[in-house]
């Protein structure tokens, strides 16, 4: 996906600027022209002949030396690029690029380009939760440039906190992402994410393990694809993903709700959450005290929702999920013909790198055909791309998902 793609690499003067070399690595494996770009901070961590060495190219340092006999370097390393990425970018330059400041080479390339562009922030916990730098983030977001969420861990001032950089093979995707074909624009898409919480109690709720990565990774590569994208999400702790419209919702009878006021606007859902099938009959007013002896929970059945969708769905197309712990095929197979769907993205529990709370995932895509097709593990970035990828194939077939 990246072969011949033009990237400009900008590195700032930052403890994590030595991770700089490891993403040039892995952008030259992957067919990539890279040029480097260092702010004099960035060369007190990591010296221009390293870059020079892992790019195989020139490294530009200083605003008034010419690309070549005739170029000026900030223009034209604004017209090679097809993407630029901040690696690490400390709260300076974005601070600078918020406030249209452009007073070295890095920062006035980046006034002169209008590339997709990520942002990857580097630095002390304390900074980055400084109001002033949450502000520019916000800003330069607004803007239309993509911010990277930092890591959390030990940090170089031997703190632990929020403010590492995103390690490399997720930046990766996010480079992958924002360079993907705008191929689903034009098509609107409602994903659904997470678990669902149905209270037993004020303090206490029957959920399951879903962290929601599967869902959040589907709608980011959506959007970066060009679709207006609708995320419905059960409770969650990860970042919000650049989508058009974001609903958050707890129970399985909110998200029931949610999905049929929502689900006839778009041309394509695909049902990721991992929806409880039960919730307790009666929910307590009071806490349940531990000194009772013995419990007796009452459940009742929650509503199909994707059977539901799948008895209306006109000419939509309809993905599901099938996780599960024996007789994969078989029972995945069984759920899209019950339901409807045109694909089911089947995983088996029991498999490691799969399944929940996980950054990777194995997946097992069967459509209405029969066809199967097994894939290795991969990030979940990665099989959000190949089942919107499957997904394109039945929108050709459709006229595009028109109702």
């Amino acid at each position: 996906m990246l072969k011949n793609k033009n990237i400009v690499l900008g590195i700032t003067g930052g403890i994590a600027a030595y991770k700089a070399a490891e993403l040039t690595r892995a952008l030259i494996k992957e067919g990539a022209n890279v040029k480097v770009i260092m702010t004099e901070s960035a060369g007190k961590f990591i010296t221009p002949l390293t870059m020079r060495t892992l790019s195989q190219n020139q490294v530009y340092t200083d605003m008034f030396v010419p690309v070549d006999k005739y170029d000026i370097a900030h223009i034209a390393l604004a017209d090679f690029a097809d993407a630029f990425v901040i690696a690490p970018a400390t709260a300076n330059i974005i601070g600078k690029i918020a406030s249209g400041i452009g007073d070295d080479l890095l920062s006035t390339t980046i006034m002169a380009q209008d590339k997709p562009t990520l942002i990857c922030p580097a630095m002390n916990d304390k900074m980055l939760s400084n109001p002033v730098v949450q502000e520019n983030i916000s800003k330069i977001k607004k803007i239309g440039y993509v911010v990277m969420e930092s890591a959390e861990g030990e940090l170089a001032c031997k703190t632990k906190g929020k403010g590492r950089l995103p390690e490399i093979p997720k930046i990766m995707e996010e480079i992958k992402r924002i360079l993907a074909s705008k191929d689903f624009k034009g098509v609107k898409v409602l994903i659904t994410a997470g678990p669902t919480e149905e209270p037993l109690d004020p303090v206490r709720f029957i959920t399951n393990m879903s962290s929601g990565k599967m869902g959040y990774a589907l709608a980011s590569a959506a959007h970066g694809r060009g679709a207006k994208a609708i995320l419905i999400s059960g409770p969650t702790s990860l970042p919000s993903p650049p989508v058009e419209k974001i609903i958050k919702v707890r129970t399985a009878k909110e998200m029931h709700k949610a999905v049929l006021d929502n689900y006839k606007k778009v041309d394509v859902i695909i049902k990721a959450a991992a929806v409880a099938d039960y919730r307790p009959k009666v929910t307590l007013k009071e806490k349940i005290k531990k000194d009772t002896k013995k419990i007796s929970l009452k459940l009742e059945k929650n509503p199909d929702i994707i059977s539901e969708v799948g008895k209306n769905k006109g000419k939509r197309i309809l993905v599901g999920f099938a996780m599960e712990t024996q007789n994969l095929l078989a029972n995945a197979r069984n759920k899209l013909i019950s339901k409807n769907m045109d694909l089911i993205v089947a995983n088996n529990l029991r498999e490691e790198g799969a399944g929940f709370r996980t950054d990777t995932n194995i997946i097992t895509i069967i459509d209405r055909s029969g066809k199967i097709e097994s894939l290795g593990k991969m990030t979940k970035i990665g099989a959000a791309g190949v089942i919107l990828d499957r997904v394109k194939k039945l929108l050709g077939r459709k006229g595009k998902g028109k109702k």
